[in-house]
Order: C-alpha cells, then structure tokens, then sequence
C-alpha cells in the first residue's frame, strides 16, 4: 500500500491511496457474496457461488464497484485511525482506477480538525474576575411567599370573580395554534396575563362564558401576537379563594427538618446563593470563552458550520412550536424570509458556535483533560434514572447520542475547572 496526505487547507486534506491487485482482490469474493445473497443458481448452494459464475450472472463491472466500496471503507477507516486524523463529516471520494488484474487508486477529501492558534489564554483567564453574589431580605420573602402559596388551602366560590381570586380557566382563540383550547390556574390580578386580558375575566362566575377581543402591546415579547388584535373565547372553570398559611415556626417545621422560621430563611438564603453562584459562573465562563474567541485565528471547517445551522434551524422551529404556538409556515410569512434566507442569517451565530467548540476542545488538549468511561456511564445512568417510566419513550432513546452529550458536558465542564483554577 502506498498512502500519501496533502494539506489542501488548514482544515482540509487529500489523501491519495495506491494498492496492488493483490491487496484488493481478497474483497471480491467479499462482495460476490453480499450481491449474490438471495441468487439462486442451480447446482450451487446459496451464498456459495463462485466468482465467475457471479460474474456472467451480475456483471464483473458491477461486482468491481462493489468490492472497490468495501475496500475503501476499511482502508480509509484503518488509516485515519493509524495516522491519529481528526477527521470530520463525511469524506468525499474519487476512484483514479479500477480494472481487473490491475492496481487500486483512489483519492480522498475530508474536512480534519483546523490549526488553531490559541492567545496566552492563561493571562486572559487572570484578567477575567470572580464577581460575588448577595441575597436580599426582598427575594428571601418572595421565596418564602411561594412557599406559602404551595401550601394554600382552596374553598370553592359561587360568586363573581373579583381581585385576589384563584381562577381556573379554559381559553382559545382562532388566531392562535389553529383555535387550540388551553387550560391555566392563576392568582387574578397579580398579571398573569397581559392585563386587557384579565380585565375581562373580573365579574365572572364558575361555569360562565365570554368572548372578547385585545389588543396586544407593541412591544409584546411574542412577535407573531405584538401590536394585533385578537379574538378570545373564554369559560371560567372555577373561582376559588385562596387561604394561605402565616408565616412561623409551625409553618417552617413542616417543610422539613427545620427548627423554625429563621432556620428556613437560612436554608432559603444558601440555596438562592448557590443558584446565584452557578449563573455567575456560567457568565463568567461565556466572558472568558469570548475573550480567548477574539484573539484566537483559524480556518472553520465548512461543513461544521452547516451542521451549526442545521442545529440552530432545528432549535429556532422547536421553539416556534412551543412557544409561538403558530406553525413555522406562519412564522415564515409574518417574517417575510424563507427557511433559507432565515438558516443564512444564522451563519455567525453557527460561525461562532462551532469556533467555540474548536477552541474548548483544544484548551482541552493543552490543559491534558481526559474523561474515563465510568464517568459517562453514570452519567448516563443518573438521566436515565429520573427519565419518565415510559417504556415506548424510552426505546426511542439514542444512547449513542446520549452519550456523546454527556461526554461533551462532562469534558466542557473539565476544562473550565482547569481554568478557573487561576481565576482571582
């Protein structure tokens, strides 16, 4: 075998492959057999037929272009694995000559992994400071008020609905998901709604209906709804008032091993400042991904960006559908872009995305991060733990996938700990 590999770009190689009639024709008879699987000859039991007698029956030519397949797909796979190539997507092949009797040459294209040129990454991680957190008396009552309210007591009402009540309704509206009914339980007034909204609920009963129109805000945060009018049906199911607990040592007691209220308010305040920590970490590490981003030059792979797309064009219709509430379509036309005009503006956002990955992956190998087995699997296994008891669900689960998630998190999160460990 004879394989030589040539830099087309930083992030793309060629490699020309030449192997002698001997080292090739072995697969012959390897894709006799798949081609002549279910060929019944007589005289000749199946999967047994010889060769020549394939080929008067199939056609050298068509036995040739199989075998030349095969043979690729092993010494392509056996070469980048010898070579240590971080290749990426899906390789595009060539054949130079394929004869019978004759040598195999055959050439390959594929994206690999860019050259990247990482600033003094350790000196932009010394600038980047860890900024403290502090709870207030303000978000520790209005946790202990939800807290409250998990806890309220409920006592129908057949009165008019008025401030203060808790409603249960059933709502829908035709310009909205195709007139799809919703159903939501709220405090009125305390704007769950936009508030033209809940002003036409005041004065209801349980079991009454209403239809009425809004305007929604110009600035309403779902552009498909901002600025128009739109048409509701509505029917109150419920009105009920709510009687929610007093604050005290009683009340703390019972939402655990707490041995009053100030202990509560103390468990309350750690775990706002643990949540607090962690989004502040997760800030501080998109600060500094950025900052080594900028001063960082390679060559993105092209096909990386597509797949970047691809995701964020996926991501972009999910949330459409659950959030809009609207079909894409209808998205499109209230946009005025086509999907491809739309995936095209997503271009620096992939761009970004994927350079990012590139740089963390190659932190990771200046920094030696490495990830064991083990640590996926439990990982994995922790998922699937709290994964709902839905057996159809879960077989249409991708470990694979799963796992490879799970090993991006895990290495991603190792890195950054690398890292932090000279932050101020």
């Amino acid at each position: 075998m004879e394989a030589e590999t040539k830099k087309i770009s930083s992030s793309r190689i060629e490699i020309l492959f030449n192997f002698e009639w001997e080292e090739f024709s072995p697969y012959l008879d390897k894709a006799c057999s798949l081609l002549t699987r279910g060929l019944k000859i007589p005289g000749f039991r199946p999967n047994k037929i010889p060769l020549e007698i394939a080929e008067r029956e199939i056609g050298q030519d068509k036995i040739l272009t199989e075998a030349g397949k095969l043979f690729i797909e092993k010494k392509y796979s056996d070469y980048i694995v010898e070579e240590k190539l971080e290749v990426i997507g899906h390789p595009e092949v060539k054949i130079l000559k394929l004869a019978f009797k004759n040598p195999f040459s055959f050439k390959i294209e594929v994206d690999v992994l860019p050259e990247i040129n990482l600033p003094d990454y350790k000196k932009i991680v010394s600038s980047i400071e860890k900024e403290k957190v502090s709870v207030n008396e303000k978000e520790i009552e209005e946790a202990l008020e939800f807290l409250r309210k998990s806890r309220a007591i409920f006592k129908n009402l057949d009165r008019e609905a008025k401030k203060n009540d808790f409603l249960e309704i059933e709502y829908n509206s035709p310009q909205i998901e195709n007139n799809k009914k919703y159903q939501d339980r709220f405090l009125l007034g305390e704007g769950h709604f936009v508030p033209d909204f809940e002003n036409n609920l005041y004065g209801l009963k349980p079991k009454e209906k209403k239809d009425f129109s809004i305007k929604f805000p110009d600035d309403f945060n779902n552009k498909a709804l901002a600025g128009k009018k739109i048409d509701f049906k509505i029917e109150v199911k419920k009105v009920q008032s709510m009687k929610t607990p007093e604050l005290s040592d009683e009340f703390a007691k019972t939402l655990g091993s707490f041995k009053n209220l100030e202990e509560l308010k103390k468990s309350i305040k750690d775990g706002i400042t643990q949540e607090k920590e962690f989004q502040e970490t997760q800030k501080r590490r998109e600060r500094l991904l950025a900052k080594i981003s900028e001063e960082t030059n390679m060559e993105i792979p092209p096909s990386l960006i597509s797949i970047a797309q691809n995701d964020l064009m996926k991501d972009l219709k999910e949330n459409v559908k659950n959030n809009l509430k609207i079909p894409f379509e209808k998205y499109l036309l209230e946009a005025k872009k086509t999907e491809e005009e739309l995936k095209e503006g997503l271009k620096n956002l992939a761009k970004e995305k994927v350079k990012k990955f590139l740089i963390l992956n190659e932190l990771g190998k200046k920094e030696k991060v490495e990830i064991k087995n083990e640590e996926i699997e439990s990982a994995v296994n922790d998922f699937l733990k709290n994964y709902p008891e839905d057996k159809e669900a879960k077989n249409k689960l991708d470990i694979n996938k799963l796992k490879e998630y799970y090993k991006n998190i895990i290495y991603n999160e190792k890195v950054f700990e690398k890292l932090e460990g000279s932050i101020k």
